[in-house]
């Protein structure tokens, strides 16, 4: 099924309410904020996904989560406000319009940063996770 942008930006925004939403501090004190606002558990999936986690992300001016990788969890990320920076190992660098999104495979390192120095920006992040065993998030060095 495909989405247009208004009917994706209603479903976040029923989602932005779910009153079991819970505050998840990405690992680094200067990275991005990170709220967790929906982790459910797949049904009728025949379990090839086992779980959607779906926060909103925002970055400061100038802040970029460090450079991560989510084992067997594609990710996809949809600027909503400002401009977000990707990068991908092995795939090169893209720039998030508002309203544009990426997909990020599972276990392929990467980062998102905000390039600008006075502006924050603001992004709505969709794991699917095909193993929950396995940890979310695990830090790469570069």
């Amino acid at each position: 099924m495909t989405l247009i942008r208004r009917e994706f930006l209603q479903v976040a925004g029923v989602l932005a309410v779910v009153p079991s939403a819970t505050w998840t501090a990405f690992a680094q004190t200067a990275g991005p904020k990170l709220t967790q606002i929906l982790k459910k558990d797949m049904e009728g999936q025949g379990l090839t996904v086992q779980e959607t986690v779906v926060s909103i992300i925002e970055f400061g001016p100038g802040v970029s989560a460090p450079w991560h990788m989510h084992p067997s969890a594609q990710e996809m990320l949809y600027a909503l406000d400002g401009n977000l920076v990707v990068e991908v190992d092995g795939r090169g660098t893209t720039s998030l319009k508002p309203g544009e999104s990426a997909i990020i495979p599972g276990d392929v390192a990467h980062l998102a940063r905000n390039d600008s120095l006075s502006a924050s920006v603001k992004g709505l992040l969709v794991h699917s996770r095909g193993e929950k065993d396995k940890p979310f998030v695990v830090a790469v060095k570069r």
